[in-house]
């Protein structure tokens, strides 16, 4: 089972990863001034996860990464730049499969 953790930045403000099982990123967030702002972003990631259409997928000059989008349209968390087409979609399965059940780590 994957893993949410959330850290402060140098900045002060909150940041939460998505780990895989295997230790890997395969989402991070944008920073939130609070640390309930940061639980409320999980929270959405967790819903948001669940719906293929949320995903949205960019091709950037080193590789592929994806967004994850509320319904609002906010950007909630950004992938790593992977190398394939393949490796972006297997990311985003894994986001699929890990966020609804991933419990929160508080390492701020």
């Amino acid at each position: 089972m994957g893993k949410f953790e959330i850290k402060t930045d140098k900045s002060g403000q909150f940041r939460f990863n998505l780990k895989a099982k295997n230790g890997q990123i395969i989402l991070s967030s944008e920073a939130y001034k609070t640390m309930q702002a940061c639980k409320n972003g999980i929270e959405s990631t967790r819903k948001n996860s669940q719906a293929s259409e949320r995903f949205e997928t960019k091709n950037v000059a080193t590789g592929h990464k994806f967004n994850l989008k509320a319904t609002n349209g906010q950007v909630i968390g950004t992938s790593e730049v992977y190398n394939s087409l393949s490796g972006m979609n297997n990311g985003i399965s894994s986001v699929m499969k890990n966020a609804p059940e991933a419990p929160i780590l508080d390492l701020s």
